[in-house]
């Protein structure tokens, strides 16, 4: 059993065909899913599909992307929507830097990155970081909070130095799609340094498909050629792979 740890349920490519969807997913092992907001209005809707799908685990959150579309005043909707609801962690937060790092938003990506944290540090929940051409900075911010938070660098791509400093923090990385791509080996040999405990696979649908599916919509059935991919890089047969990475997230998450 697999447990896709990055999925934008709520997002409009996934309407027409929801149930097949979630039953695609349950035929390739994927027997639960962790939808990820990137706003108020998506932290609401991801909330709701947990409630209407049991396999469905909400995580809320501001993405760096949307910090000019939300209010000032943002973290008290988060701060309710977490009192009253099983929130798994909050995210996805952070920075990104990569359509211009001299982007007058950055400060207030930073505000909305730091006010999350505590968020998240006074509800005792994990974080899910985007991190984007902002490495320093964004580490630099977490580390401001010590061992108050528990972080996973979604998505992750860096090289094994920036692995490195991942873990040895105490964070986890994830892995999506790209893993299988052929200019993907960086993270095939992250991959191969890590031990069990130390990262989760992912999908990001409906980005960043995997072979034999690149270029087409993602979802979360793909997460077992993610898991297929890395357990054979690591010499482990999928079973294997399957148990730690479902037990890394299940404690991760909460679930």
């Amino acid at each position: 059993m697999l447990i896709d740890t990055h999925a934008h349920l709520d997002y409009p490519e996934f309407a027409s065909d929801f149930s097949e969807i979630l039953a695609r997913a349950s035929e390739s092992g994927v027997t639960r899913m962790v939808s990820i907001a990137t706003g108020l209005a998506s932290s609401r809707a991801v909330i709701e599909l947990s409630k209407k799908h049991s396999q469905i685990f909400p995580v809320i959150g501001i993405h760096p992307n949307a910090v000019e579309e939300e209010p000032e005043d943002f973290l008290a909707t988060l701060r309710t929507l977490a009192s009253e609801n099983k929130i798994a962690a909050i995210g996805e937060t952070g920075l990104d830097y990569y359509r211009n790092e001299t982007d007058p938003n950055k400060s207030r990506q930073a505000d909305f990155f730091r006010q999350q944290l505590e968020l998240a540090a006074e509800f005792h929940l994990n974080v899910v970081i985007h991190q984007r051409a902002a490495w320093d900075d964004t580490v630099a911010i977490l580390t401001e909070f010590g061992s108050e938070i528990r972080a996973v660098f979604h998505c992750f791509g860096e090289d094994l130095d920036r692995l490195r400093q991942v873990v040895d923090m105490g964070h986890l990385v994830s892995f999506t799609g790209i893993a299988t791509f052929k200019n993907g080996e960086n993270m095939r040999a992250a991959a191969r340094t890590l031990t069990p405990g130390q990262f989760m696979v992912e999908t990001d649908c409906p980005y960043l498909a995997p072979v034999p599916f690149r270029g087409k919509r993602c979802e979360p059935a793909h997460t077992r050629l993610v898991a297929e991919t890395l357990a054979s890089t690591r010499g482990e047969t999928l079973e294997t792979f399957a148990k730690h990475t479902t037990a890394t997230a299940e404690s991760f998450f909460k679930l």
